[in-house]
């Protein structure tokens, strides 16, 4: 049994059963178990409730310096923990030392772990959907409070009696701005569930816990972790380099699962699109007291699959010198439309449009940055899209008939294009990047929607700073405008982003970034390919 504060599966007798801990904690019974140590059910004397007390399990073959470690990832433990007040995280209540080891007392949930109730089955999207829902409101509160947990899996979540679901065991959580706990090559955590980024010895972030949230949901829906081999070292390549099996049973939830568990941290949605989106599938779903398991599926032989190729030296090329998170959304925008159809409710809403800046810096190093006027001799944009533009000179028009729009392109440009409804420009430098944008949904609120991007952007990015945001119209149309500078790997850069679209219909966003020094030469590219920005007739 894993360590929690659960009370569904209390053990025989204990030779420390009835001890009285600090002088208040009167020992009752032993409700898990786990590698780091024993949780207790026990009742505070002084205050006349019960607690659950974990204590630290220590081998008598650690040296001092193990053992230095461990009661601070203890310590750290309660810290974290108790950095987070929300409903869906334990509450931590005290620290005491016992016997000389430190224990940690915690609110005691009346629950059983989703690790147990897996054991007898699988759980349906619905209730994957609910369970869901808590773990992303404890990682949202646990990341806003600088909190990363590190561990999240089926063991760590509890399910109340009560129809509670909370997040529990920060013991290898580590806060903004503590150092890390671990030796060098030594990597904390339950391997299925731990990241490709962290596997291949990268550091962690916020994105890393949503993975284990992916491989959480996947292995409720599927029964078995995503990744999972034979040895923890064929497990480990696997998360790294193998594609995923798609989920069979995920229903609704099958392209969000899919896309939590991209294996480039910048591919995942955020945190609080993957909640908006885990509210639509269980809407009418009853809040049962624990979840009821579906019988396990019988396994099917199936092949490895072929590892992934691996990056090649400037595979990369000119992808981007951009600020976090703009890959990931770029990327959601792609299967959130999907999701919206599956779920059949949520329509507008939590599309992000956040700039990259320019290309990769180092892939373009060394290459002719000569520049020439963008928007000079301009000649006038017919508005009938049935009828051939006119483009000013210097410029050519391009069709992108995937995206269903025309618009006109410096030229010499060279055209990327990443999914389905995004199209990149990198003019010949690399420096300087035009993205286009199209969604079969557009948001409500333009603007509320930049400013829910911002609050990350601001994490993410200390060089971040806006320049402006205003709720605007484009065409008739309700629409936002966004403006703002970032730090690139080797130079800062600004960047506008125009989104704009009717709700229940399409929604566009056009963007350009370029290094902060240059701004004023190339800004005049977006007005005119804003200008000349043609959506194509039904």
């Amino acid at each position: 049994m894993t360590e929690s504060v659960s009370g569904s599966a209390e053990r025989e007798p204990q030779p420390d059963q009835g001890r009285l801990v600090a002088g208040r904690y009167r020992l009752l019974a032993q409700v898990g178990r786990g590698g780091m140590g024993t949780v207790w059910r026990a009742e505070d004397e002084l205050l006349g409730r019960q607690v659950a007390l974990k204590q630290l399990r220590v081998s008598p073959y650690l040296d001092e310096e193990e053992l230095a470690t461990l009661y601070e990832r203890t310590r750290r433990e309660a810290r974290s923990a108790a950095r987070i007040n929300h409903p869906n995280v334990v509450v931590v209540h005290d620290v005491v030392e016992d016997r000389g080891l430190p224990c940690i007392v915690m609110e005691y949930v009346p629950s059983t772990t989703l690790g147990d109730v897996l054991k007898d089955g699988t759980v349906t999207p619905e209730e994957a959907a609910r369970i869901g829902r808590g773990m992303i409101a404890a990682l949202r509160a646990a990341h806003a409070a600088g909190v990363l947990h590190r561990d999240v899996k089926p063991g760590n979540v509890l399910l109340g009696d009560d129809g509670r679901v909370v997040l529990t065991d920060f013991g290898i959580a580590r806060s903004s701005g503590t150092s890390t706990l671990t030796k060098t090559g030594e990597m904390v955590g339950s391997i299925d569930y731990i990241a490709p980024e962290r596997v291949k010895g990268a550091k962690p972030g916020p994105a890393s816990d949503l993975w284990a949230l992916g491989a959480t949901l996947y292995e409720a829906l599927e029964g078995n972790p995503p990744f999972r081999k034979d040895t923890p070292v064929e497990t480990a390549y696997a998360i790294a380099m193998d594609p995923l099996e798609p989920p069979r049973a995920a229903g609704p939830l099958t392209k969000l699962v899919e896309t939590l568990l991209a294996k480039d941290a910048e591919l995942r949605p955020p945190a609080e699109l993957v909640e908006q989106i885990l509210r639509e599938p269980a809407a009418e779903a009853a809040t049962a007291p624990h979840a009821v398991p579906r019988p396990r599926p019988a396994p099917t032989p199936a092949a490895r699959p072929a590892p992934a190729p691996e990056p090649q030296p400037g595979a990369v090329g000119a992808a981007g010198a951009r600020p976090p998170g703009r890959g990931r959304r770029r990327q959601v925008a792609l299967w959130s439309a999907v999701a919206v159809v599956a779920v059949a409710g949520l329509a507008g809403g939590a599309f992000f449009f956040l700039g990259d800046g320019g290309p990769d810096e180092e892939a373009t190093a060394g290459k002719d940055t000569g520049r020439r006027p963008a928007g000079a001799e301009e000649k006038p944009v017919s508005t009938a899209p049935s009828v051939p533009q006119a483009v000013p000179l210097g410029y050519h028009l391009v069709d992108e008939k995937k995206l269903g729009v025309s618009f006109p392109v410096p030229d010499g440009w060279t055209r990327k294009e990443k999914s389905a409804v995004q199209v990149d420009y990198i003019d010949g430098s690399g420096l300087v990047g035009l993205k286009i944008n199209v969604l079969d949904f557009a948001s409500r609120d333009h603007l509320q929607h930049w400013k829910d991007v911002e609050r990350q952007t601001k994490a993410e990015n200390q060089g971040y700073k806006q320049e402006r945001m205003q709720r605007t119209t484009f065409r008739g149309q309700p629409a936002a405008i966004w403006e703002f500078t970032f730090k690139g790997r080797a130079r800062d850069y600004r960047a506008i982003d125009l989104g704009f679209g009717n709700e229940g219909g399409k929604e566009y966003a056009i963007y350009l970034s370029a290094p902060k020094a240059d701004w004023d030469h190339h800004r005049p590219v977006f007005d005119v390919v804003r200008d000349g920005f043609r959506p194509k007739p039904r």
